[in-house]
């Protein structure tokens, strides 16, 4: 397996845990299996999740051998079949609808279900792995081939887990420029004190 160097040229505006920006979401995987205690230390950190209630309405469905990583990746858009499909972990996470305890709709089940990925994917830098969360996917033939009933649960991305591979190795040329942490805007754009102004400044990415 080839050493790929690590690249991280962001700079937080202030001073925060390298974690954070240490995270992103590359497209060049190394097929190179995990191993069953990666693949648990992964879901351990989603357990460990913040949600409301403790509801914890996350559902993560996972592919490790080679025939169920060909089923969930043909169900991934043109674009991400391009390079996902390498990943030796593929996985997709949905939220029940609903609250166990008294069967009302769960509001907060997708901000907690971000909250479980983000903790998943950065478990996953822990471990010298990246996580990328796609939300490019045949939601109908998802919800078919995955076993979930959609009156029941809500599919909210697909994620590819591995370790980087050399770029110029296993992806297309017009992926290959793009194979870089990306920025972010400036905090002045979505953070107010005390309420929304009239005016926002446009938020530009």
């Amino acid at each position: 397996m080839t050493v790929v160097p690590a690249i991280n040229p962001r700079q937080a505006a202030v001073d925060i845990d390298p974690a954070f920006t240490d995270r992103w979401s590359p497209r060049a995987f190394d097929d190179a299996p995990l191993d069953d205690a990666q693949v648990a230390a992964l879901f351990e950190a989603a357990r460990w999740a913040p949600s409301s209630s403790n509801e914890q309405p996350w559902v993560f469905l996972f592919a490790r051998s080679a025939e169920d990583r060909a089923r969930f990746a043909d169900l991934l858009s043109g674009g991400n079949r391009n390079w996902a499909p390498k990943a030796p972990l593929l996985l997709f996470l949905a939220t029940r609808r609903t609250i166990a305890r008294n069967g009302r709709v769960n509001r907060h089940a997708g901000f907690d279900a971000g909250a479980a990925w983000m903790s998943l994917a950065l478990q996953a830098r822990r471990l010298g792995l990246h996580a990328h969360a796609m939300g490019g996917f045949d939601q109908e033939r998802a919800y078919v081939e995955l076993g979930l009933d959609p009156a029941t649960h809500e599919l909210m991305a697909a994620i590819a887990v591995g370790r980087r591979a050399d770029p110029v190795d296993v992806l297309p040329e017009d992926l290959v420029e793009r194979e870089r942490p990306n920025g972010r805007v400036e905090t002045a754009s979505f953070v107010f004190e005390g309420r929304m102004p009239a005016d926002p400044e446009p938020v530009a990415g």
